[in-house]
């Protein structure tokens, strides 16, 4: 069965089980679901009692399964086609002509090349240029801001990942999903704060919940929007 507890403002979901076992067991999987196992006499009320003790570790849970690599449905590269930008639908306009190029110009993404095949590496190349200077120019004040806590990244690299928006290495380094740049601006961000947090707290624990919760007070909304979005 299924239903939910209020802790704060926060809505916790979670499936009940009920088996012939001695304890109450609490899971929380990648996709985010709560998954409760208890004893065949535990009451209602008992379950939530302890989930709302959980409560806390349930939503570090939560935020440690950042997000999963995004299962669009394969791009054709076809006039017409939408893509994502920024959090915005462009639509691909393919010129087959010459010379190369290919520019943001009202609702579509402009595509000029001689041959069909092409079109997807001029996109893929355009979308990898277009996140390197985004977000270099959106991580610059948020380091900033970091660096009250005498922390700051070594570097921050661009890297294909197939489980993860971002990471941080114990060295500080950075590294970030390009495909991020598909995502609003307000989704990027919270990824940056997410890394930049690790550079103060590797794990994610209650003191890293809060330094999160403290320089993004709305970093869920973002988070749910940018699994939304690309997912």
């Amino acid at each position: 069965m299924t239903d939910f507890i209020l802790f704060g403002s926060k809505r916790i979901d979670f499936l009940l089980e009920y088996s012939e076992r001695k304890s109450l067991g609490i899971t929380v999987t990648p996709d985010f679901l709560v998954m409760v196992r208890a004893p065949l006499d535990t009451s209602m009320e008992k379950v939530k009692e302890k989930l709302l003790k959980k409560a806390p570790w349930i939503i570090r849970q939560q935020s440690f399964f950042l997000s999963f690599y995004p299962k669009t449905p394969p791009r054709k590269y076809i006039s017409g086609e939408t893509h994502l930008y920024l959090g915005r639908q462009y639509r691909l306009k393919i010129s087959y002509v010459t010379p190369e190029s290919i520019k943001l110009k009202g609702q579509f993404i402009e595509v000029q090349t001689a041959n069909k095949p092409r079109a997807k590496q001029l996109v893929s190349e355009w979308y990898l240029q277009n996140a390197r200077t985004k977000f270099n120019i959106i991580a610059k004040p948020l380091i900033e801001r970091f660096k009250k806590y005498k922390v700051e990244p070594s570097s921050i690299v661009l890297r294909e990942m197939p489980t993860r928006w971002g990471s941080c290495t114990p060295k500080g380094k950075i590294i970030l999903n390009p495909e991020l740049i598909k995502a609003p601006k307000a989704c990027i961000e919270y990824v940056m704060i997410h890394e930049l947090c690790h550079l103060i707290h590797h794990d994610h624990t209650h003191k890293f919940i809060d330094l999160q919760e403290k320089e993004m007070p709305d970093w869920e909304k973002w988070k749910m929007k940018l699994e939304r979005l690309l997912a």
